[in-house]
């Protein structure tokens, strides 16, 4: 789809939402990243799920990654609260080793992959820069994340504990990360911004989010311009 014709969709579609609203789409949009994405593996409890995945909408973070060797992923409506309509899941369940079919792809687009880990080896959160593109990996909390991860990161982080437990619900370690992560690159000179051509395929897919009949109009106008 070259520019005109994305520029035409956007003018059609826009007509049908108020102004308000794409403003609205405007803000948010500004402040999409994929410079920082998450993957969860295995995670079973589908309320700590669903909460990282509002908690990466809230935050900007446009991507989330689940892979599903051992459980299906199941959202919980009443916790993410319609979030995942905005950002992209990506789910790893076709193949034996989902985990490392995920890993794989994230490294082929640059990604330095971070295993969140209580291990003795593990740096601090604080220490953690973000100038390369960040993919934080977050297990189960019983059993964490697997063999397969901590081998193929790139590093190992924690997140310091003063208490007696020794481990942060999942939803509430992967909240204190990423806001952590969003205060450091809204801080730094890094591009983290999405890039025209995402925007702009970004826009238009809200656009048609946003009105009830938006995903009718939206392959009209595309069938109408072919």
């Amino acid at each position: 789809m070259d520019r005109d014709q994305k520029e035409k969709i956007i003018s059609y579609l826009s007509g049908f939402i108020n102004e308000q609203r794409q403003i609205l789409l405007g803000d948010v949009l500004a402040h999409r990243t994929r410079h920082i994405t998450v993957v969860l593996e295995n995670i079973y409890q589908p309320q700590n799920a669903s909460a990282v995945i509002r908690t990466c909408e809230c935050l900007g973070i446009q991507e989330l990654h689940v892979i599903e060797n051992d459980h299906e992923y199941q959202l919980n409506p009443a916790v993410v609260q319609g979030a995942s309509k905005w950002i992209e899941l990506n789910r790893y369940n076709e193949y034996s080793n989902n985990t490392e079919t995920c890993i794989e792809r994230l490294k082929e687009r640059d990604y330095r992959i971070v295993a969140m880990t209580l291990s003795e080896h593990a740096v601090p959160l604080s220490e953690l820069e973000v100038d390369e593109k960040l993919a934080l990996c977050f297990g189960s909390e019983e059993p964490g994340l697997s063999d397969d991860i901590h081998e193929l990161s790139d590093l190992q982080v924690k997140i310091p504990m003063h208490g007696f437990t020794q481990s942060y619900n999942l939803s509430v370690s992967a909240g204190i990360s990423l806001y952590t992560l969003r205060r450091k690159l809204d801080q730094s000179a890094v591009a983290w911004q999405l890039d025209e051509d995402e925007r702009d395929q970004l826009y238009i897919q809200w656009l048609a989010q946003s009105t009830p009949s938006g995903e009718a109009l939206l392959k009209k106008i595309i069938k109408d311009d072919q």
